[in-house]
């Protein structure tokens, strides 16, 4: 039987890497963690955890707002200088977490970027190490087009490490990233310009959602420009000038492309050793996240999985279950929560109605709008929506949407209920708590 240096080699330390080697640790698998930068991944050092940080700074702004109708005298002076130090700080709390992690499950971290020499083998610095088992945990990176001037343009990355604010941005991209870092932006005071090539931003969620969502910002202040692509970015005397498609010439302080995002498989050598990508680079997974090679396995957003910090950690945990625990549990796809943490917040569960209608014969939607009494007495003009979307054959809850203040929040519960089969009959059932606003999804 062939001797390995290790049973399980992990390439990549973000939340789903780092999950599957300490869980593998410890069940008292010898692991290896490869990782060339902080441990964390996109999620701690340069997604999640830090732009929610920046979401709640620039919450504060409609807080103060709407203080003055409750009887609230306050000055609210912004320093910018001190929430990136402060947020640089907690990123830097939360890597040693990673680190203690890992070693107290015995894990072996090796900081270098890793590439395979073949099937079973990798090149990790120096060194060479073997495994029985490599999962490959690598995540995502921004994608930048290739336009004239891209150079000048910055990325998700690079907004989060902004050293002070711009008086103007354009932000190309109609996502969730483009549509977060615009709200943001425009309540620290940024003049934000939102150009996005579709017709409406947010593609592939709910045409109510996106479309009450986008009236949203603009109301709050977010110009945006529609059904036009960016073709050029040129260096000016004081900024810079960007060139669409369509013959404007807008001029702004920062040029800022949420376009996307990619699966960091550079270096890695997959081609070297047989491993199947699809037309995006992302690595093809089974329902057990292995490759087309038997013993090599992708978690995260490098697969052709959901791209969620969530869903990578389940991911992970689960495999290393079935690698070393005898588990034959699988991930389950269907009915992922998510959140939008632009302003106003989008959170959703299950389908859209678009999706329920091809996928069923009888549906039906329910939905809501109106002005939470957070704001019923201030000058804060937020509206909230809520919809649910429902099979009438079977009664079956298929889709929940909100938006509005804290979303995600009220949607993490109800996801919840429709993961065991929430009926509306049951959403009717169930006594709301006066007065909130979650309680309209359980009369609509």
């Amino acid at each position: 039987m062939t001797q390995y240096d290790y049973d399980l080699i992990v390439i990549g330390g973000g939340s789903g890497g780092v999950r599957a080697a300490r869980i593998a640790g410890s069940y008292g698998k010898k692991v290896a963690l490869c990782e060339s930068d902080k441990l964390g991944g996109t999620c701690v050092i340069r997604g999640c955890v830090p732009k929610k940080l920046m979401v709640y700074a620039a919450s504060y702004q409609k807080m103060f707002t709407a203080a003055k109708a409750f009887g609230w005298d306050i000055d609210g002076q912004f320093n910018f200088t001190t929430l990136q130090k402060n947020k640089d700080q907690e990123i830097n709390r939360l890597n040693k977490i990673y680190h203690g992690l890992i070693e107290k499950a015995g894990v072996t971290l090796y900081p270098n970027h890793a590439s395979f020499i073949d099937q079973h083998s990798i090149q990790v610095g120096s060194q060479t190490i073997t495994a029985q088992h490599i999962i490959i945990a690598t995540g995502g990176t921004p994608q930048m087009p290739d336009i004239a001037g891209i150079e000048y343009a910055i990325n998700s990355n690079q907004a989060l490490e902004l050293a002070e604010l711009p008086k103007s941005m354009l932000i190309y991209g109609g996502g969730y990233i483009a549509v977060e870092f615009a709200g943001i932006f425009n309540a620290l005071g940024v003049a934000v310009k939102l150009v996005y090539r579709g017709p409406q931003l947010l593609r592939g969620f709910d045409d109510d959602v996106a479309q009450f969502a986008q009236q949203s910002f603009v109301d709050s202040g977010i110009e945006v420009i529609t059904q036009t692509s960016l073709t050029a970015i040129a260096k000016t005397a004081d900024g810079y000038k960007v060139i669409s498609e369509d013959g404007r010439n807008i001029d702004t302080d920062c040029v800022f492309f949420a376009t996307g995002r990619q699966p960091n498989i550079q270096g890695l050598n997959l081609d070297k050793i047989g491993v199947n990508t699809d037309d995006s680079g992302r690595i093809r997974v089974d329902s057990q996240q292995a490759t087309n090679i038997s013993h090599i396995y992708a978690v995260g957003d490098v697969s052709n999985a959901d791209q969620l910090t969530p869903v990578a950690i389940k991911e992970g945990h689960l495999l290393v279950d079935r690698l070393f625990k005898g588990s034959d549990r699988l991930m389950e796809y269907d009915n992922i929560p998510s959140t939008v943490f632009s302003m106003p917040e989008i959170g959703r569960c299950g389908l859209t109605e678009a999706e329920a209608c091809e996928q069923y014969n009888q549906v039906k939607s329910y939905i809501s709008q109106f002005r939470a009494m957070k704001y019923a007495m201030s000058e804060v003009q937020e509206k909230t929506l809520m919809k649910i979307i429902v099979c009438e054959e079977s009664d079956r809850v298929l889709g929940i949407h909100v938006v509005g203040t804290d979303a995600g929040e009220i949607i993490q519960g109800f996801a919840v209920a429709m993961k065991q089969g929430l009926t509306r009959d049951q959403l009717h059932k169930t006594i709301g708590i006066h007065p909130t606003s979650a309680e309209e999804l359980v009369i609509l």
